[in-house]
């Protein structure tokens, strides 16, 4: 059965009552608002939108399925506890029993993805490539790689639409050759000569990937790109055992544009990277016919870690390719630590110096 969530002001996601902090905490951004600031963003909200100002309003609901994602219950078909998930969550685990459930139905029909790429770097191994990541790193937080923290480390299964296409592509240019005749009194003679280029090609593009998730971390599965494509296999519920699965919430239809643009784009370069030989080339025609979309729904694997710091509640991540294990992140600095660097090394050398000069 549905239930109502409240949304994150900043990125969407859930909100939960944190007790210790007496704030509405974000699972997602990991953001904490108080009642009075979520009241203070509806009524706002309210006011651009021209409806009226609503009573008691803390913070915005779930209204329905097609803009904002709502939360849903389960039952653990092992211990029968009660296991709450977003709508786009696919595969999760039972917070009792710890064990995975794949959860019916979220990937059926039009939802059921083309195909998926198994993990393929697991759960020690990105720990390890985690901590030899920071090894080199002296001055981060003792506690972002804590054990605690290295518990939140968790496999998730993103989704993805990947286009793929044929371009056929013509240019038409003039080719400028320039060559030195003879000097005289220090004067150049250059003979110029002009081709008519043209050239033609067909090509085919694949695998053009874009995030289907409008959540925060869809940033973080963006920057693992990209994948090895020949590893994709049909899809099997089996294989999110285990991991965290997101079910897309973006259809292809919103990247259309942006993807055509950008395959536009490369077939130009490509066409005009062809041209050799000459000093100068002037484009005077080119186009590019785009044919046979097609458009394809994929799963893949990220390990993905957040991290907040107590100063300022700065979110900090770390996120890694599940399958070639190229990471990406953002790290934190230790004040403190900075402070026993300048100490111990900077101001004993701006002593001598200060120290040497006034003895000069």
């Amino acid at each position: 059965m549905a239930v109502i969530t409240y949304k994150c002001p900043n990125c969407g996601g859930g909100l939960v009552f944190d007790p210790k902090s007496q704030q509405f905490k974000c699972e997602y951004c990991l953001s904490g608002f108080s009642e009075e600031e979520l009241k203070a963003r509806a009524g706002a909200a309210e006011e651009d939108s021209g409806a009226p100002p609503g009573e008691d309003r803390v913070p915005p609901r779930t209204k329905s399925a097609d803009t904002e994602t709502a939360m849903m219950v389960y039952s653990c078909p092992s211990c029968g506890a009660e296991i709450v998930a977003e709508e786009t969550t696919a595969a999760t685990s039972c917070y009792y029993c710890h064990n995975p459930v794949v959860l019916s139905g979220k990937l059926d029909g039009a939802y059921e993805p083309d195909s998926v790429i198994p993990f393929e770097v697991d759960q020690k191994t990105a720990r390890e490539r985690f901590k030899e990541w920071i090894g080199k790193k002296r001055y981060v937080p003792g506690d972002f790689y804590s054990p605690e923290q290295m518990k939140k480390l968790e496999g998730i299964y993103y989704p993805y639409w990947t286009f793929g296409c044929t371009v056929e592509g013509s240019l038409k240019a003039e080719g400028i050759r320039n060559k030195n005749i003879s000097a005289v009194n220090g004067y150049v003679d250059v003979e110029t000569s002009r081709f008519a280029v043209e050239l033609e090609g067909k090509m085919q593009i694949g695998h053009v990937a874009r995030t289907a998730l409008k959540k925060a971390d869809r940033q973080l599965s963006e920057r693992v790109l990209p994948f090895d494509m020949e590893k994709t296999r049909p899809f099997k519920a089996g294989y999110l055992s285990g991991f965290r699965a997101e079910r897309r919430d973006r259809g292809q239809e919103e990247f259309s544009e942006e993807v055509e643009s950008e395959v536009r784009s490369f077939a130009r370069e490509t066409l005009l990277g062809n041209v050799a030989g000459y000093d100068q080339v002037r484009v005077q025609e080119q186009t590019e016919n785009i044919k046979d979309r097609s458009w394809s729904y994929c799963l893949f694997p990220v390990w993905i870690m957040t991290y907040q710091r107590r100063k300022d509640g700065k979110i900090y991540y770390f996120a890694m390719n599940g399958q070639s294990g190229k990471i990406c992140g953002m790290l934190p600095v230790d004040g403190k630590k900075l402070a026993v660097l300048f100490m111990s090394v900077f101001l004993p050398i701006f002593l001598l110096l200060l120290i040497g000069g006034y003895l000069i």
